[in-house]
């Protein structure tokens, strides 16, 4: 194998979009919280590994189990890459996940462990038991934490960002999970979102999303300017165009990228309306 075929199976099997999409929104939480340029790096960099190992980790977990259900947008799965290159990368990334979250400190690093702890959970087992939404939510919740325990004089963020991110990670796992819920099944994986059923999980997926955007936006207080209220009209016109297709076709992955547009639109209307975190 060339080192360009390997490098592009490692790309691919550490689930990119869901690892740059956290790592992007850490950045926006870093920004939001005004930590400085240096220490918003570091705590997206810790971010980033830890998703990278928790990517890594999943592909080596499941290697049987997605080759049985023919996996083909896998790379271990698929052949291009053997198992154990995903284990070895997924171990370096923890290593260098640890590195960084002392770097960053207690309890900034120690937020960021969490972080990755769940994902690791979630890998582990906890996927395939009704609490396969909690490693979501607490690890979703504890992003804004990880950014203000990372500041100089480090703080937990207020009750509705931790709701908020919380309630978005579940959002996440139900997103996420719902077009692969028959292959799931097939290898005996039996998360919330397969107990409940593929248009259940879309219709709970979006009230979740929708309930995420309106803590994120009304949550601070204040009086609502139309920036906030901007911002949760468009989240609104952009669930009900993903649960429709969604409905139809929960195979579709617009359910899951409609999922990332909307945290990604809270968090630059939130900016906008001129709000810190």
């Amino acid at each position: 194998m060339s080192s360009t075929t390997l490098m592009r199976a490692l790309a691919l099997s550490c689930h990119p979009i869901p690892s740059l999409a956290v790592t992007a929104l850490t950045a926006g939480l870093a920004a939001l919280a005004g930590l400085p340029v240096d220490r918003g790096v570091l705590v997206t960099a810790a971010v980033f590994a830890g998703q990278l190992s928790i990517g890594w980790s999943n592909d080596y977990i499941d290697a049987e189990r997605d080759r049985a259900v023919e996996r083909t947008d896998k790379p271990v799965a698929a052949g291009a890459m053997a198992p154990r290159v995903a284990g070895i990368a997924a171990v370096a990334a923890l290593i260098l996940t640890l590195t960084l979250s002392g770097a960053l400190g207690w309890p900034g690093g120690g937020a960021a462990l969490v972080i990755v702890l769940c994902g690791w959970l979630y890998n582990l087992g906890l996927k395939a038991t009704a609490l396969s939404w909690l490693p979501y939510a607490i690890a979703f919740g504890m992003l804004p934490a990880a950014a203000t325990l990372s500041a100089s004089q480090p703080r937990w963020p207020a009750a509705w960002a931790l709701t908020a991110g919380a309630l978005l990670g579940v959002a996440a796992h139900l997103a996420n999970v719902l077009p692969d819920l028959g292959e799931d099944a097939a290898t005996g994986i039996r998360g919330l979102p397969h107990r409940l059923g593929a248009k259940i999980t879309a219709l709970a997926g979006t009230g979740i999303l929708l309930a995420a955007s309106a803590v994120i936006l009304f949550g601070p207080g204040g009086q609502p300017n139309w920036m906030r209220w901007a911002g949760f009209l468009s989240a609104l016109a952009v669930a009900s165009t993903a649960v429709a297709s969604a409905y139809r076709d929960p195979s579709s992955r617009r359910f899951f990228r409609a999922t990332i547009l909307i945290a990604a639109m809270d968090l630059v209307f939130f900016a906008l309306s001129g709000t810190s975190l």
